[in-house]
């Protein structure tokens, strides 16, 4: 390998030309190297771009700004946050040891994919420090950004073939940045033919959506969707719905208008957007799907088909999956209690009033507020990922499992919430934040031990420890303080939801 090293700062030569970084806390860090032109002025709401070699040795030495967004006011994400059009920018975390003269660089990678609903997020936060994979585990970590909300969704195509990828840039940029990790990787030690695709919450879903793109194909071997599956596409019939709406809070109408409008009032029209489509407990819309109406279209190019039927059509067969989901997601956002016609009115919303006399029954001493995260934690996170296992049965193995521990934040309210188990799949429970999230008590580091196993055996051998998903055993590992393999888990509730999701 090409290198030069200084005290704490190193050069590697990657394909894209030199770039700097530096060691910290015993890991290499490379942070914010783009990967395509910043999507700005004539290329806002157009595919990404390549960028030429770096001609000078590129400082990759700060982490990027995020892609345009607006706090969504939970507890996650309640604070604003630097961001730039300019966002097309990936980070990486390696051993040290990639920088040795013979060193072999086969090493397995694992490239991170952000959540947020496709409208906030960035790979530069604390809880996806990846330099424990690095340094304790010889695995290399790519984080990247990634076009959001409208920026990176809107349904323009009306407006010109110019405009035919606009409602799904932000899944094209992922994917130029896995090429990227193809071109580049093996200048920082990784194996370009052993590369993860990894994600939480939209980051899940990102990760299903890959694996239905036909031009993605190649350029992973393996995935992990974590809280999120196959359910998370719209139709262009619905994007359309939400475009017009979109461009009427904007005012707006024509591409020169549209490229000439600033970020703000982008944003400001996507918030409105968003608020006109939501109803009932947040959890669907009039569009009939999850929350947010900005999400990757179907029925195109780089997205034929929805992931599911994908699928089931034999989209990456090849690809070895680890998905699953947590035990009582939705009270990241249902804190409290809930009353009775609120229970009904987002039951209805998912057309699932059969379903909730099952839980009714399985669950007699269960109070509305319970009722409701157990019936839409499933509808939004257990389901899809077992429809994902179910709809790749035949293909290369699918691992699932569900983390059950339960927070003890808030007096216990929180429970196993949505995004929970990231800080004990990356083990950095020690990272900022994670405290609140982990509330009083010992620390439950072995279980964080454990999770950190699993996830670098996966990403390294494809194996996570137990047997894989089909639908005779459905063998799920539960994480926990004590951990489990559970055979066909909850059956009548996932039962259910048969017909239904």
């Amino acid at each position: 390998m090409n290198q030069s090293t200084h005290t704490e700062q190193v050069t590697v030569k990657a394909a894209a030309g030199s770039i700097q970084g530096r060691v910290k806390n015993g890991a290499l860090l490379f942070a914010g190297i783009p990967y395509a032109k910043a999507p700005v002025e004539s290329l806002r709401f157009r595919p990404p771009q390549p960028l030429a070699s770096f001609a000078e040795p590129y400082p990759a030495l700060k982490f990027s700004p995020a892609a345009p967004q607006i706090p969504s006011g939970g507890m996650t994400d309640n604070a604003p946050v630097r961001w730039s059009e300019d966002c097309l920018y990936l980070n990486i975390s390696a051993p040290v040891e990639a920088l040795e003269a013979n060193d072999s660089g086969d090493r397995a990678v694992m490239v991170w994919i952000h959540g947020g609903g496709y409208t906030s997020g960035q790979g530069a936060i604390p809880w996806y420090n990846g330099n424990r994979f690095a340094k304790n585990n010889d695995i290399v970590v790519v984080s990247i950004n990634y076009r959001l909300g409208a920026l990176g969704f809107a349904d323009l195509t009306h407006l010109g073939e110019e405009f035919a990828t606009s409602n799904i840039n932000g899944t094209l940029d992922q994917i130029a940045a896995l090429r990227w990790v193809q071109d580049n990787i093996a200048a920082f030690g990784g194996d370009p033919s052993r590369v993860t695709i990894a994600g939480e919450s939209a980051g899940g879903f990102s990760v299903a959506t890959l694996m239905a793109c036909p031009s993605a194909e190649g350029l992973f071997q393996q995935a992990i969707p974590q809280s999120g599956a196959c359910h998370h596409t719209l139709p262009q019939e619905a994007s359309k719905k939400v475009t017009e709406h979109f461009l009427g809070e904007l005012g707006l109408n024509s591409a020169v208008e549209l490229e000439a409008a600033s970020a703000e009032d982008i944003l400001a029209a996507q918030k409105a957007t968003t608020a006109h489509f939501a109803q009932g407990a947040g959890q669907v819309n009039s569009l009939g799907v999850a929350v947010s109406p900005f999400y990757p279209v179907h029925g195109n190019t780089t997205l034929p088909e929805d992931p599911l039927t994908a699928a089931r059509n034999g989209a990456s067969d090849t690809v070895r999956v680890l998905t699953g989901s947590n035990k009582d997601e939705t009270t990241l956002w249902s804190v409290g209690e809930t009353d009775q016609e609120k229970l009904e009115r987002t039951v209805d919303g998912y057309q699932a009033e059969e379903a909730l006399a099952v839980y009714q029954r399985t669950r007699p001493e269960a109070s509305s507020h319970d009722l409701l995260v157990a019936i839409t934690t499933d509808h939004m996170f257990r389901i899809p990922a077992i429809r994902l296992a179910e709809a790749r049965q035949g293909a290369a193995a699918t691992y699932m499992y569900q983390f059950n521990w339960r927070s003890r934040a808030l007096d216990g309210a929180l429970a196993a919430t949505h995004s929970l188990e990231i800080p004990f799949a990356f083990d950095n429970l020690d990272q900022a934040g994670v405290d609140f999230f982990l509330g009083p008590g010992p620390s439950p580091q072995g279980l964080a031990d454990t999770m950190h196993k699993v996830w670098c055996d996966f990403i390294k051998t494809g194996e996570p420890g137990w047997p894989a998903y089909d639908t005779s055993t459905r063998a799920t590992m539960f994480f926990d303080d004590v951990c489990e393999v559970v055979e066909n888990p909850d059956s009548e509730e996932r039962a259910a939801w048969d017909g239904i999701r």
